[in-house]
């Protein structure tokens, strides 16, 4: 079965990303950075989804972040599947935090429960076959809208969503070119996808 390790966020300054991160979020070692000047513009095609468990989480770490240095795309609101708000990192990375509960349940914590991957595609299920063939299980599919695959006992989940659709939920055009500045490692092998997206075998 395919696991994901870490993602790695390209970026020209590793260590002081790593600092405005934990400042941000906190999330450890579930995000990895590597340094590179290699050119891009526009939407990079992914989102980083913190999915959590009641909107005051929500409202905890995008304090937090744009304290840290993010800027607001959209901000948190309620919506018909639950609460969320996304931000950008001075990287460029996009982040969406979420619940997909409406009303607070509990204390207010921190606690992450998922991290995950959204890759924006230009073909979805071309994608997800080009997945599958190379061992990537799949956990859910919605036709040619959504996939999410299946990698247990990893720290990120994986999800496919059409680019255009993609950069419309991060509030962002979908113009973008140059490097995508991410790298998937896994298990699965060292290749590039059809989009563009690396992987790296860890």
């Amino acid at each position: 079965m395919t696991s994901l390790a870490p993602v790695t966020l390209e970026v020209s300054d590793p260590e002081a990303a790593e600092a405005i991160y934990a400042a941000a979020f906190g999330l450890g070692d579930k995000v990895r950075f590597r340094a590179s000047q290699t050119p891009t513009t526009g939407f990079r095609g992914f989102i980083m989804s913190l999915v959590v468990s009641q909107p005051s989480t929500v409202d905890s770490l995008i304090g937090t972040a744009l304290d840290a240095g993010f800027t607001t795309l959209k901000p948190a609101k309620k919506s018909f599947w639950g609460y969320g708000g996304v931000i950008q990192a001075p990287d460029g990375t996009i982040w969406k935090v979420t619940t997909s509960q409406k009303k607070d349940t509990g204390p207010a914590t921190r606690e992450v429960d998922d991290v995950v991957l959204l890759l924006g595609v230009e073909d979805v299920k071309a994608t997800k076959q080009f997945y599958v063939d190379r061992g990537v299980a799949v956990a859910k599919s919605f036709g040619s809208k959504y996939v999410e695959f299946a990698t247990p006992g990893s720290s990120v989940k994986l999800a496919l969503y059409g680019r255009r659709a993609a950069a419309k939920d991060a509030g962002v055009s979908p113009d973008g070119t140059g490097s995508h500045r991410i790298v998937i490692g896994s298990n699965a092998g060292t290749f590039t996808d059809p989009n563009g997206f690396a992987w790296e075998m860890v």
